[in-house]
């Protein structure tokens, strides 16, 4: 599933975990190692610096070393796409001029967060963004934790944007997804775990997930089995992996839970984070686990 101008960034996307130490340094290996992992596990994308990968708790020349990391490792075989997020259009733009230099193939850029702007402003926030580099740029709508959703008149309004190709659609509004995708011409990608067989049924693209850490190769085959008209299929695979969506954001904690399961599989050496997040608690790393084990996906995972 390659880059086409239907899925610009491919079809399965992780936004990664970073990797770190007990002590809280960037771990830059564990990061190179867990990426491949992914890319050899079902994901044509990945998407660094993003919520699940504590991009509020680290810092620009800790971004760009992760980019670096990552793009060495598995540049050549995946869409690299990097967050540009901050509710500082400023700090916005030097997020995606270092996202560049490093490597990045893309961007997706976060309503500002907090400050709750206008429609008017989100349109100059992303738009500026947008201009500071050449690269393709996925919008990323999730109201949950910005405040505010993006207007469809500013969905209309960035489409017209060159480099504005795509959106991670985090609303749980499938209809209003499938009528905007339909109305601007960008690729639409589900931006919930569990609303993946929807968004597929009203012509998204793909996903960018948080439990594709442990089922990229499912999302795969579930993309592959609807795109092959066989629904059925798709829809088994989906129900078999369930437990493990569940344990991935079943509390709404996903960069908690998702560091907790990859690392209790033997792909990163720690789960640390850094606060105001706290690491999984060895209660909730048996929780994460009972839900790999109940999608039949704990024991291999990691070969």
């Amino acid at each position: 599933m390659s880059s086409t101008p239907s899925r610009p960034f491919g079809a399965v996307l992780t936004a990664m975990v970073t990797p770190m130490t007990d002590d809280g340094k960037l771990d830059l290996d564990a990061a190179a190692r867990l990426a491949t992992h992914l890319v050899d596990h079902g994901h044509d994308g990945l998407v660094l610096n993003g919520t699940t990968g504590e991009s509020p708790t680290t810092h620009a020349p800790e971004k760009a070393d992760l980019i670096r990391a990552v793009v060495a490792a598995v540049g050549d075989r995946a869409s690299i796409v990097a967050g540009a997020g901050s509710n500082d259009t400023l700090h916005a733009v030097r997020m995606a001029e270092q996202a560049a230099d490093a490597g990045a193939d893309g961007l997706l850029v976060v309503s500002p967060y907090y400050s709750r702007p206008s429609q008017e402003g989100i349109v100059r926030h992303i738009s500026a963004v947008a201009d500071a580099t050449d690269l393709p740029v996925m919008l990323y709508d999730v109201p949950g934790r910005t405040g505010v959703r993006l207007a469809p008149s500013t969905l209309d309004a960035l489409a017209g944007h060159d480099r504005v190709v795509a959106v991670k659609d985090a609303t749980g509004d499938v209809y209003s997804a499938a009528l905007a995708a339909a109305r601007t011409g960008l690729a639409w990608y589900s931006g919930d775990d569990s609303l993946l067989l929807p968004f597929l049924a009203h012509g998204a693209a793909g996903i960018v997930s948080v439990a594709g850490h442990v089922v990229g190769q499912q999302f795969a085959a579930i993309i592959a089995a609807h795109d092959a008209g066989d629904h059925a299929r798709a829809l088994q695979i989906f129900l078999s992996i369930a437990p493990a969506i569940d344990a991935l954001n079943g509390r709404g904690f996903q960069a908690v839970a998702a560091k907790a399961a990859v690392q209790a599989l033997g792909l990163i050496p720690s789960r640390h984070l850094r606060l105001p997040l706290v690491a999984a608690s060895d209660a909730e790393v048996e929780e994460v686990r009972g839900g790999l084990r109940a999608a039949g996906i704990a024991a291999d995972v990691a070969a």
